[in-house]
C-alpha cells in the first residue's frame, strides 16, 4: 500500500465513486491519471475497490475494512504489475 493507495481509497469513500482523472484532479496534485489509473488497478486485484461502469471505481466493503483498520493489507493477493496490467 502506497500514501497515494489510501488517499484513492479515501475519496471513494467520501465521494461513491470515482473515474481516474476525478481523482488525479481532486485528491492529488502531482499525480498523474496514469498512475492513478494504475494504483486503481492494484486496488481492485488486492480486492479493495472494483469497477463499476467504464473507468468508474468504488471502494468494496473490504476496502472500507482496510480504511477502519480491521483488515491487514499483508493478507491481500500481492498485486504485480504481470498480474494487473497484463504485461
Amino acid at each position: 500500500m502506497t500514501r497515494e493507495d489510501e488517499r484513492i481509497l479515501e475519496m471513494l469513500r467520501s465521494d461513491g465513486w470515482a473515474t481516474p482523472s476525478m481523482l488525479s484532479r481532486e485528491a492529488f496534485q502531482a499525480v498523474s491519471e496514469g498512475h492513478v489509473r494504475e494504483r486503481l488497478e492494484f486496488l481492485r486485484y488486492a480486492g479493495l475497490v472494483h469497477s463499476v461502469h467504464g473507468s468508474m471505481f468504488e471502494i468494496t466493503s473490504e476496502g472500507l475494512m482496510y480504511l477502519r483498520g480491521d483488515l491487514d493489507a499483508s493478507h491481500l493477493p500481492t498485486p504485480t504489475v504481470d498480474r494487473c496490467l497484463g504485461q
